[in-house]
């Protein structure tokens, strides 16, 4: 299982209503998210919009086209559209920062036999 991190930016005044909304995520969406394969999946908003996500995958590209291929993936995206800056007509699920990671502890502690030092 491989683990993405990505950005995106929500309007700072739309932030109270992207977070309600994610509180009560349509229960059709939960269940495509994991039949596409997106597990561990959340979300994490800081007060100026910055949305920081994370998800455990496969592959999230086959993820995201699994889920492209879905009508509750073009409803949701089509809703939460509105709540988000530089997106450049992309819809909100095509328009990540994906981030590379650099240190994952539970990976160099496996490395280094069990983490007992140097």
């Amino acid at each position: 299982m491989n683990r993405y991190c990505f950005l995106l930016r929500v309007r700072p005044d739309r932030l109270g209503e992207y977070r309600e909304r994610h509180a009560h995520v349509w229960p059709d969406m939960l269940r495509a998210l994991a039949a596409a394969g997106w597990r561990n999946y959340s979300i994490f908003a800081a007060d100026d919009g910055l949305l920081v996500g994370y998800v455990e995958a496969d592959d999230l590209a086959a993820a995201q086209a699994a889920m492209a291929r879905t009508d509750v993936n073009a409803r949701w995206q089509a809703e939460m559209a509105p709540f988000f800056t530089g997106l450049d007509g992309q819809r909100p699920d095509e328009g990540f920062l994906l981030l590379r990671e650099i240190f994952n502890l539970d990976d160099q502690l496996h490395a280094s036999e069990g983490g007992t030092g140097r």
